[in-house]
Protein backbone atom coordinates (compact mmCIF):
# COMPACT_ATOMS: atom_id res chain seq x y z
CA UNK A 1 0.00 0.00 0.00
CA UNK A 2 0.93 3.45 -0.65
CA UNK A 3 1.61 5.75 2.33
CA UNK A 4 -1.30 7.55 3.55
CA UNK A 5 -2.72 10.05 6.03
CA UNK A 6 -3.96 8.21 9.30
CA UNK A 7 -4.92 11.45 11.15
CA UNK A 8 -5.75 15.20 10.75
CA UNK A 9 -6.29 18.71 11.90
CA UNK A 10 -7.43 22.37 10.69
CA UNK A 11 -8.38 25.22 12.50
CA UNK A 12 -11.70 27.84 10.90
CA UNK A 13 -9.72 30.55 8.80
CA UNK A 14 -10.27 33.81 9.15
CA UNK A 15 -8.56 36.31 11.87
CA UNK A 16 -6.75 35.15 14.39
CA UNK A 17 -6.35 37.80 16.99
CA UNK A 18 -5.87 35.96 20.00
CA UNK A 19 -3.81 33.23 18.33
CA UNK A 20 0.28 33.46 17.00
CA UNK A 21 1.50 31.17 14.92
CA UNK A 22 3.26 29.29 16.95
CA UNK A 23 -0.33 28.69 19.06
CA UNK A 24 -2.20 27.71 15.62
CA UNK A 25 0.61 25.36 14.65
CA UNK A 26 0.26 23.36 18.54
CA UNK A 27 -2.38 23.80 18.41
CA UNK A 28 -3.21 21.27 14.98
CA UNK A 29 0.13 19.48 16.04
CA UNK A 30 -2.30 17.97 19.23
CA UNK A 31 -5.40 17.74 17.63
CA UNK A 32 -4.13 15.51 14.30
CA UNK A 33 -1.66 13.38 16.65
CA UNK A 34 -5.18 12.76 19.21
CA UNK A 35 -6.68 12.00 15.75
CA UNK A 36 -4.68 9.67 14.59
CA UNK A 37 -4.36 8.29 17.85
CA UNK A 38 -0.55 8.68 18.32
CA UNK A 39 1.78 10.41 20.50
CA UNK A 40 4.98 12.40 19.31
CA UNK A 41 6.87 9.83 20.49
CA UNK A 42 5.37 7.91 17.31
CA UNK A 43 6.43 10.41 15.25
CA UNK A 44 9.96 10.16 13.14
CA UNK A 45 9.81 13.34 11.46
CA UNK A 46 8.43 16.77 10.68
CA UNK A 47 7.84 19.05 7.98
CA UNK A 48 6.58 22.41 8.67
CA UNK A 49 4.89 24.36 5.63
CA UNK A 50 5.46 28.10 6.47
CA UNK A 51 6.20 31.15 3.12
CA UNK A 52 6.19 33.83 5.47
CA UNK A 53 7.90 36.62 3.44
CA UNK A 54 7.42 38.97 5.98
CA UNK A 55 4.26 38.12 7.56
CA UNK A 56 5.29 36.69 11.20
CA UNK A 57 8.44 38.19 12.77
CA UNK A 58 9.70 34.78 13.58
CA UNK A 59 11.00 33.51 10.63
CA UNK A 60 13.05 30.19 12.23
CA UNK A 61 10.12 27.81 12.45
CA UNK A 62 10.76 24.26 12.37
CA UNK A 63 11.16 23.80 15.77
CA UNK A 64 7.79 25.55 16.70
CA UNK A 65 6.68 21.88 16.18
CA UNK A 66 8.17 20.89 19.52
CA UNK A 67 6.26 23.77 21.90
CA UNK A 68 3.53 21.28 21.29
CA UNK A 69 5.39 18.24 23.61
CA UNK A 70 9.18 17.63 24.88
CA UNK A 71 8.70 14.17 23.39
CA UNK A 72 9.61 15.75 20.04
CA UNK A 73 12.78 16.96 20.75
CA UNK A 74 15.90 15.75 18.54
CA UNK A 75 13.26 14.61 15.82
CA UNK A 76 14.12 15.70 12.41
CA UNK A 77 12.23 18.97 11.46
CA UNK A 78 12.35 21.00 8.50
CA UNK A 79 10.44 24.07 7.20
CA UNK A 80 9.14 23.79 3.33
CA UNK A 81 8.71 26.84 1.66
CA UNK A 82 7.17 27.10 -2.09
CA UNK A 83 5.09 30.39 -2.11
CA UNK A 84 1.34 29.56 -2.04
CA UNK A 85 2.33 26.06 -2.99
CA UNK A 86 4.18 25.67 0.42
CA UNK A 87 1.81 23.53 2.24
CA UNK A 88 1.80 20.51 -0.80
CA UNK A 89 5.79 21.59 -1.27
CA UNK A 90 5.80 20.00 2.53
CA UNK A 91 3.44 17.10 1.91
CA UNK A 92 5.64 15.60 -1.24
CA UNK A 93 8.47 15.88 0.93
CA UNK A 94 6.98 13.67 3.82
CA UNK A 95 6.04 11.22 0.96
CA UNK A 96 9.27 11.38 -0.46
CA UNK A 97 11.00 10.56 3.09
CA UNK A 98 8.58 7.45 3.56
CA UNK A 99 9.37 6.65 0.21
CA UNK A 100 13.15 6.52 0.70
CA UNK A 101 12.52 4.26 4.18
CA UNK A 102 13.92 7.13 5.93
CA UNK A 103 10.25 7.68 8.29
CA UNK A 104 7.34 5.43 8.88
CA UNK A 105 5.43 8.15 10.21
CA UNK A 106 5.65 12.12 9.38
CA UNK A 107 4.09 14.77 11.24
CA UNK A 108 3.06 18.13 8.19
CA UNK A 109 1.62 20.93 10.03
CA UNK A 110 0.88 24.33 7.51
CA UNK A 111 0.62 27.72 9.11
CA UNK A 112 0.49 31.58 8.24
CA UNK A 113 -0.77 34.47 10.15
CA UNK A 114 -1.23 37.36 7.43
CA UNK A 115 -4.08 39.52 9.16
CA UNK A 116 -2.01 41.57 11.41
CA UNK A 117 0.00 42.36 8.55
CA UNK A 118 -0.67 46.32 7.16
CA UNK A 119 -2.58 46.10 3.69
CA UNK A 120 0.12 47.67 2.13
CA UNK A 121 2.73 45.41 3.61
CA UNK A 122 0.61 42.26 2.86
CA UNK A 123 0.50 42.92 -1.00
CA UNK A 124 4.10 43.87 -0.96
CA UNK A 125 4.76 40.27 0.78
CA UNK A 126 2.75 38.29 -1.46
CA UNK A 127 4.73 39.97 -4.72
CA UNK A 128 7.38 38.19 -3.16
CA UNK A 129 6.19 35.00 -4.85
CA UNK A 130 6.72 36.59 -8.36
CA UNK A 131 9.78 37.42 -10.31
CA UNK A 132 10.44 40.96 -8.97
CA UNK A 133 12.46 41.49 -11.41
CA UNK A 134 9.50 42.00 -14.15
CA UNK A 135 6.86 41.81 -11.91
CA UNK A 136 7.95 44.02 -8.82
CA UNK A 137 6.58 47.53 -9.52
CA UNK A 138 3.33 45.58 -10.88
CA UNK A 139 0.45 47.88 -9.46
CA UNK A 140 -1.78 45.94 -6.68
CA UNK A 141 1.09 43.78 -6.18
CA UNK A 142 0.02 40.21 -6.54
CA UNK A 143 -3.47 40.70 -7.28
CA UNK A 144 -2.00 42.86 -10.32
CA UNK A 145 0.17 39.93 -11.13
CA UNK A 146 -3.25 37.68 -11.95
CA UNK A 147 -5.07 41.01 -13.45
CA UNK A 148 -2.86 41.31 -16.07
CA UNK A 149 -3.25 37.31 -16.79
CA UNK A 150 -6.48 37.93 -16.31
CA UNK A 151 -6.45 40.42 -18.90
CA UNK A 152 -4.66 39.16 -21.65
CA UNK A 153 -6.89 35.94 -21.11
CA UNK A 154 -9.91 37.97 -21.90
CA UNK A 155 -7.74 39.64 -25.19
CA UNK A 156 -7.48 36.06 -26.32
CA UNK A 157 -10.58 34.07 -25.59
CA UNK A 158 -12.80 36.83 -25.15
CA UNK A 159 -14.70 38.48 -22.32
CA UNK A 160 -14.96 35.82 -18.87
CA UNK A 161 -16.69 38.17 -16.63
CA UNK A 162 -19.48 36.02 -16.67
CA UNK A 163 -17.54 32.75 -16.03
CA UNK A 164 -15.60 34.68 -13.40
CA UNK A 165 -18.77 35.22 -11.28
CA UNK A 166 -19.96 32.32 -11.71
CA UNK A 167 -16.62 30.37 -10.54
CA UNK A 168 -17.10 32.78 -7.40
CA UNK A 169 -20.27 32.31 -6.67
CA UNK A 170 -20.16 29.13 -6.88
CA UNK A 171 -17.59 28.87 -4.53
CA UNK A 172 -19.01 30.90 -1.89
CA UNK A 173 -22.28 28.86 -2.32
CA UNK A 174 -20.12 25.87 -1.68
CA UNK A 175 -18.22 27.51 1.40
CA UNK A 176 -21.45 28.19 3.12
CA UNK A 177 -21.71 24.20 4.67
CA UNK A 178 -17.69 24.61 5.51
CA UNK A 179 -17.23 25.10 9.44
CA UNK A 180 -13.68 25.76 8.64
CA UNK A 181 -14.45 28.27 5.89
CA UNK A 182 -13.20 32.44 6.75
CA UNK A 183 -16.62 33.39 4.60
CA UNK A 184 -19.88 31.22 5.36
CA UNK A 185 -21.77 33.55 2.82
CA UNK A 186 -23.72 32.84 -0.64
CA UNK A 187 -23.26 36.10 -2.32
CA UNK A 188 -24.66 35.08 -5.15
CA UNK A 189 -24.02 35.60 -9.20
CA UNK A 190 -25.48 39.43 -9.46
CA UNK A 191 -23.23 40.57 -6.45
CA UNK A 192 -20.40 39.09 -7.80
CA UNK A 193 -20.72 39.98 -11.73
CA UNK A 194 -21.49 43.80 -10.72
CA UNK A 195 -18.77 46.37 -9.76
CA UNK A 196 -20.05 48.19 -6.54
CA UNK A 197 -18.59 50.01 -3.52
CA UNK A 198 -18.67 46.24 -2.17
CA UNK A 199 -17.37 44.75 -4.88
CA UNK A 200 -14.20 47.11 -6.74
CA UNK A 201 -12.09 46.30 -9.61
CA UNK A 202 -8.81 45.63 -7.76
CA UNK A 203 -6.76 45.04 -10.54
CA UNK A 204 -7.76 44.68 -14.25
CA UNK A 205 -10.55 43.20 -14.98
CA UNK A 206 -10.33 41.07 -11.35
CA UNK A 207 -13.08 42.66 -8.77
CA UNK A 208 -12.50 42.04 -5.15
CA UNK A 209 -14.61 38.40 -4.95
CA UNK A 210 -12.47 37.48 -7.78
CA UNK A 211 -9.68 37.43 -5.63
CA UNK A 212 -9.06 34.61 -2.46
CA UNK A 213 -9.01 36.14 1.29
CA UNK A 214 -6.33 37.06 3.34
CA UNK A 215 -6.28 34.56 6.01
CA UNK A 216 -4.68 33.14 9.52
CA UNK A 217 -4.50 29.55 10.13
CA UNK A 218 -3.25 25.88 9.94
CA UNK A 219 -3.82 22.05 8.92
CA UNK A 220 -1.84 19.06 10.10
CA UNK A 221 -1.61 15.53 8.46
CA UNK A 222 -0.09 12.62 10.12
CA UNK A 223 1.17 10.41 7.00
CA UNK A 224 2.19 7.09 7.87
CA UNK A 225 3.80 3.96 4.95
CA UNK A 226 1.58 1.83 4.06
CA UNK A 227 2.21 -1.20 6.73
CA UNK A 228 1.75 1.05 9.74
CA UNK A 229 -1.28 3.17 7.70
CA UNK A 230 -2.99 -0.66 8.20
CA UNK A 231 -2.94 -0.71 11.42
CA UNK A 232 -4.69 2.88 12.01
CA UNK A 233 -7.88 3.80 12.60
CA UNK A 234 -8.13 5.21 9.05
CA UNK A 235 -6.25 5.56 5.58
CA UNK A 236 -6.66 7.51 2.67
CA UNK A 237 -3.76 6.71 0.05
CA UNK A 238 -1.55 8.91 -2.43
CA UNK A 239 -2.60 7.11 -5.15
CA UNK A 240 -0.15 8.90 -7.13
CA UNK A 241 1.62 12.67 -6.50
CA UNK A 242 3.29 14.98 -9.15
CA UNK A 243 5.04 17.80 -9.26
CA UNK A 244 6.40 20.16 -11.92
CA UNK A 245 8.38 23.48 -11.23
CA UNK A 246 8.14 25.57 -14.39
CA UNK A 247 10.10 28.87 -14.85
CA UNK A 248 9.67 32.19 -12.52
CA UNK A 249 9.47 34.87 -15.49
CA UNK A 250 6.75 34.81 -16.96
CA UNK A 251 8.27 36.01 -19.97
CA UNK A 252 10.11 32.42 -20.51
CA UNK A 253 6.41 31.06 -21.14
CA UNK A 254 2.69 30.69 -22.60
CA UNK A 255 1.16 32.18 -18.90
CA UNK A 256 -2.57 32.08 -20.72
CA UNK A 257 -1.62 27.40 -20.71
CA UNK A 258 -0.36 27.29 -16.95
CA UNK A 259 2.09 24.44 -18.76
CA UNK A 260 3.01 23.10 -15.36
CA UNK A 261 -0.20 22.42 -13.62
CA UNK A 262 -0.86 20.64 -17.18
CA UNK A 263 2.43 18.87 -16.91
CA UNK A 264 1.65 17.64 -13.21
CA UNK A 265 -1.89 16.56 -13.93
CA UNK A 266 -0.76 14.42 -16.98
CA UNK A 267 1.65 12.40 -14.73
CA UNK A 268 -0.11 12.21 -11.92
CA UNK A 269 -3.47 10.46 -14.08
CA UNK A 270 -0.55 8.63 -15.80
CA UNK A 271 0.60 7.26 -12.36
CA UNK A 272 -2.37 6.72 -10.68
CA UNK A 273 -3.84 4.91 -14.15
CA UNK A 274 -6.71 7.14 -14.45
CA UNK A 275 -8.39 9.77 -16.48
CA UNK A 276 -9.88 13.08 -14.69
CA UNK A 277 -13.62 11.70 -15.52
CA UNK A 278 -12.84 8.74 -12.63
CA UNK A 279 -12.17 11.50 -10.22
CA UNK A 280 -15.07 12.16 -7.51
CA UNK A 281 -14.03 15.86 -7.13
CA UNK A 282 -11.24 18.30 -7.22
CA UNK A 283 -9.41 20.65 -4.93
CA UNK A 284 -8.08 23.36 -6.93
CA UNK A 285 -5.89 26.47 -6.44
CA UNK A 286 -7.99 29.60 -7.16
CA UNK A 287 -6.23 32.15 -5.98
CA UNK A 288 -7.96 34.26 -8.47
CA UNK A 289 -10.79 33.06 -10.53
CA UNK A 290 -8.98 33.94 -13.47
CA UNK A 291 -7.12 30.81 -12.08
CA UNK A 292 -9.87 28.17 -11.57
CA UNK A 293 -10.81 29.00 -15.03
CA UNK A 294 -7.49 28.22 -16.44
CA UNK A 295 -7.13 25.05 -14.41
CA UNK A 296 -10.08 23.40 -15.75
CA UNK A 297 -8.28 23.78 -19.32
CA UNK A 298 -5.06 22.62 -18.06
CA UNK A 299 -6.55 19.51 -15.83
CA UNK A 300 -8.35 18.40 -19.22
CA UNK A 301 -11.75 19.10 -18.28
CA UNK A 302 -12.23 21.37 -21.02
CA UNK A 303 -9.96 22.45 -24.33
CA UNK A 304 -7.79 25.85 -24.02
CA UNK A 305 -9.91 29.18 -24.49
CA UNK A 306 -13.25 27.15 -23.29
CA UNK A 307 -13.02 26.88 -19.55
CA UNK A 308 -15.82 29.21 -19.23
CA UNK A 309 -18.04 26.17 -20.57
CA UNK A 310 -17.68 23.90 -17.55
CA UNK A 311 -18.98 26.51 -15.16
CA UNK A 312 -21.84 27.61 -17.64
CA UNK A 313 -22.86 24.21 -18.01
CA UNK A 314 -22.94 23.46 -14.49
CA UNK A 315 -20.29 20.85 -14.18
CA UNK A 316 -18.48 22.16 -11.37
CA UNK A 317 -21.25 22.53 -9.63
CA UNK A 318 -21.30 19.94 -6.15
CA UNK A 319 -23.68 17.55 -8.26
CA UNK A 320 -22.00 17.95 -11.87
CA UNK A 321 -19.80 16.17 -13.54
CA UNK A 322 -16.67 16.77 -11.94
CA UNK A 323 -17.33 19.13 -8.64
CA UNK A 324 -14.48 21.55 -8.11
CA UNK A 325 -14.12 23.26 -4.77
CA UNK A 326 -16.27 21.72 -2.71
CA UNK A 327 -14.63 22.99 0.05
CA UNK A 328 -15.13 26.72 -1.01
CA UNK A 329 -12.00 26.75 -2.25
CA UNK A 330 -9.73 29.45 -1.84
CA UNK A 331 -12.40 32.06 -2.56
CA UNK A 332 -14.30 31.18 0.35
CA UNK A 333 -12.26 29.05 2.77
CA UNK A 334 -9.33 31.85 3.05
CA UNK A 335 -5.37 31.17 2.15
CA UNK A 336 -3.32 31.72 4.58
CA UNK A 337 -0.74 30.57 2.59
CA UNK A 338 1.36 27.76 4.13
CA UNK A 339 -1.80 26.47 5.48
CA UNK A 340 -3.36 25.74 2.55
CA UNK A 341 -2.08 22.58 0.64
CA UNK A 342 -2.19 20.68 4.02
CA UNK A 343 -6.15 22.51 4.19
CA UNK A 344 -6.37 20.59 0.48
CA UNK A 345 -5.29 16.99 1.61
CA UNK A 346 -7.60 17.09 4.77
CA UNK A 347 -10.60 18.48 3.37
CA UNK A 348 -10.12 15.76 0.67
CA UNK A 349 -9.10 12.90 3.31
CA UNK A 350 -12.39 14.10 5.26
CA UNK A 351 -14.70 13.64 1.92
CA UNK A 352 -13.20 10.29 1.32
CA UNK A 353 -13.86 9.23 4.83
CA UNK A 354 -17.15 10.56 4.75
CA UNK A 355 -16.62 13.05 7.29
CA UNK A 356 -16.84 16.21 5.47
CA UNK A 357 -20.44 16.76 6.52
CA UNK A 358 -22.54 19.84 4.88
CA UNK A 359 -19.98 20.27 1.99
CA UNK A 360 -20.10 16.19 1.83
CA UNK A 361 -19.67 15.30 -1.99
CA UNK A 362 -21.66 11.97 -2.26
CA UNK A 363 -20.04 8.41 -2.53
CA UNK A 364 -16.20 10.31 -3.20
CA UNK A 365 -14.12 7.92 -3.64
CA UNK A 366 -11.32 9.35 -5.53
CA UNK A 367 -9.90 12.88 -4.85
CA UNK A 368 -7.88 14.96 -6.88
CA UNK A 369 -5.61 18.20 -5.39
CA UNK A 370 -3.98 20.91 -7.39
CA UNK A 371 -1.78 23.91 -5.10
CA UNK A 372 0.11 26.44 -6.99
CA UNK A 373 3.30 28.31 -6.03
CA UNK A 374 3.03 32.04 -7.79
CA UNK A 375 1.71 31.94 -11.72
CA UNK A 376 1.81 28.83 -12.21
CA UNK A 377 5.16 27.94 -11.25
CA UNK A 378 5.13 25.22 -8.55
CA UNK A 379 2.96 22.97 -9.56
CA UNK A 380 1.94 20.03 -7.28
CA UNK A 381 -0.92 17.15 -7.75
CA UNK A 382 -2.26 14.55 -5.65
CA UNK A 383 -5.03 12.00 -6.05
CA UNK A 384 -6.22 10.38 -2.92
CA UNK A 385 -7.88 7.16 -2.17
CA UNK A 386 -9.48 5.81 0.98
CA UNK A 387 -8.38 2.56 1.64
CA UNK A 388 -8.86 1.87 5.19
Amino acid sequence: MQPAIVGWAHTPFGKHDAETVESLVVRVTNEALDHAGIGPEDVDEVFLGHFNAGFSPQDFTASLVFQASDAFRFKPATRVENACATGSAAVHQALKTIEAKRARVVLVVGVEQMTRTPPAEIGKNLLRASYLAEDGDTPAGFAGVFGKIAASYFQRHGDQSDALALIAAKNHRNGVQNPYAQMRKDLGFEFCRAESDKNPFVAGPLKRTDCSLVSDGAAALVIADGETAESMRRAVAFRATAHAQDFLPMSKRDILKFEGCAEAWKRALAAGGIALDDLSFVETHDCFTIAELIEYEAMGLTPEGQGARAVKEGWTEKDGRLPVNPSGGLKAKGHPIGATGVSMHALSAMQLCGEAEGIQVPDAKLAGIFNMGGAAVANYVSILERVR
